[in-house]
């Protein structure tokens, strides 16, 4: 992994402009296509071009106004639909490239509609890292359905549905009308045990606010408080830096580092480093604020296993607060191992300065 400071002296907002993409995941039969077909009937989502997988059922059912290419297909409610032939990075620069020159609609937001089986982890890491497509998109949000019907047992059987969990920036939970109110209840319990910073809605037929699911990530370098905290998760009983509960079986741990003193640049990376290259598989998702010294505003630092997105320096910090707040998603990595990791580089780069 590498991580490099971003580059100072820039005015321009890095983040103003860019198009937000929403990965849309879960399970097999989850409701994905479901999903996504009622927010595309939704006036406020009448510019967003969705990426489908050809391997999956293609369900979009709006009726098809014209055919752009032989991937692109404008729906009759102004959004595209694109199929997904070839690589993520191909399809993404293609859409800009003609949406720049006018050949197709000029959407303001993309949806990738992943297949049951898929780690939504590559498609995060594409969206991350690509030098080409971070000055055009930026990740807004992970959204993964859960499917209350057979949810319980695929949790336990399979492991691709509890990273699809554990990935999420907002869970939405499918089929609550086929089950009873205590096993709903005991879902809901069990995604709080995986992922308790992703807040959990249930969708009737398809059915959700997209205020829930759009403009989840940072939008711009001087983001209020409460636009910080919807993206780390960080809202009410989710600030105390513990772990949260799970069962004894569960490999998939969350937790929040955090540091009241700023710290040097060259700890934090020094640290990544080594997480990445001893447990880069196992380390999901890290997001947050670090205190940098000698920075007024806070570095905005995010990755998905052994890839981190370029760091972005916040104009100023949202809250009194100027601690570092680091949120880990892990597999079988406690919070005490990347704490005593964190302390012990702190520890040997003070040595070496002194």
């Amino acid at each position: 992994m590498t991580v490099t400071q971003a580059s100072p002296g820039t005015t321009r907002d890095a983040l103003a402009g860019l198009i937000p993409v929403s990965i849309i995941t879960g399970f097999l039969g989850s409701g994905k296509t479901t999903l996504v077909n009622r927010l595309l009937k939704r006036p406020e989502m009448n510019r967003v071009a969705v990426i489908v997988n050809e391997l999956g059922e293609i369900g979009i059912d709006n009726e098809l106004v014209q055919v752009s290419s032989e991937q692109m297909m404008l729906l009759n409610n102004g959004c595209l639909c694109c199929v997904l032939r070839g690589d993520l990075q191909e399809t993404l620069r293609d859409l800009f490239i003609k949406r720049r020159n006018g050949e197709i609609i000029d959407f303001d937001r993309v949806v990738i509609e992943t297949t049951g089986l898929a780690d939504p982890a590559p498609v995060m890491q594409t969206l991350l890292t690509d030098a080409l497509l971070l000055d055009q998109y930026r990740l807004d949000c992970v959204v993964t359905l859960v499917d209350s019907v057979n949810a319980p047992g695929q949790l336990k059987q399979f492991t691709e549905p509890v990273k699809q969990v554990a990935l999420a920036d907002r869970l939405v939970i499918t089929k609550s009308d086929l089950i009873g109110e205590k096993q709903l209840a005991a879902l809901e319990q069990r995604l709080k045990e995986i992922n308790p910073r992703a807040p959990a809605k249930v969708a009737l037929n398809g059915e959700i606010d997209p205020a829930f699911l759009v403009d989840v990530g940072l939008r711009r370098t001087n983001a209020r408080l409460e636009e910080v905290e919807r993206w780390l998760g960080t809202d009410e009983g989710h600030g105390d830096g513990h772990s949260h509960a799970h069962r004894h079986d569960e490999a998939v741990q969350t937790f929040v580092l955090r540091f009241e003193k700023p710290m040097s640049w060259t700890v934090f990376t020094q640290c990544m480093d080594v997480l990445t290259a001893l447990r880069g598989p196992d380390l999901l998702r890290v997001k947050g604020l670090v205190s940098v010294e000698g920075k007024s505003g806070p570095m905005v630092v995010q990755g998905v296993q052994h890839l981190f997105h370029p760091p972005l320096e916040l104009a100023a910090w949202p809250s009194p607060d100027h601690g570092t707040r680091l949120v880990f998603i892990t597999r079988d990595i406690s919070r005490q191992t990347v704490a005593d990791l964190f302390a012990a580089i702190g520890a040997m780069t003070a040595g070496k300065a002194a």
